[in-house]
């Protein structure tokens, strides 16, 4: 299961870019409707519906990335400025979510994700 989140869970660095409060809010209404439909699935259940799409399984997960980091307060280009640890806060929340994953492919995808951004921002404080 491992290298099947490696590269498309990479594509969820797409959602350390959220900024100001009010875009930031609109955003995450559209990422919480979109993401909606998935809450259902486990780490397994969206391979197994959505493993030959990885763009899928990239978007999805992106999704549930954002809506973490928006239910934690975690604004990453305050939390980690620098584009070089921004690189290595991706590479840390791909092993994170693959551990999870690989721990419990029966996990829901959504607490799986939410535990990698936990533990990803732990590495980094």
């Amino acid at each position: 299961m491992t290298h099947r989140f490696k590269s498309s869970a990479a594509v969820a660095v797409c959602l350390f870019t959220l900024g100001g409060t009010v875009q930031a809010d609109e955003i995450m209404d559209q990422a919480i409707a979109s993401a909606q439909p998935y809450m259902h699935h486990s780490c397994g259940s969206v391979l197994d519906t959505f493993g030959d799409d990885e763009d899928q399984v990239a978007e999805i997960v992106r999704l549930m990335a954002m809506v973490s980091l928006f239910n934690r307060q975690i604004d990453v280009m305050a939390e980690v400025p620098e584009e070089q640890d921004r690189a290595r806060l991706k590479d840390e929340f791909v092993e994170e979510l693959e551990d999870a994953c690989d721990d419990d492919p029966g996990m829901l995808l959504a607490g799986a994700v939410d535990l990698a951004v936990r533990e990803t921002f732990r590495a980094f404080d």
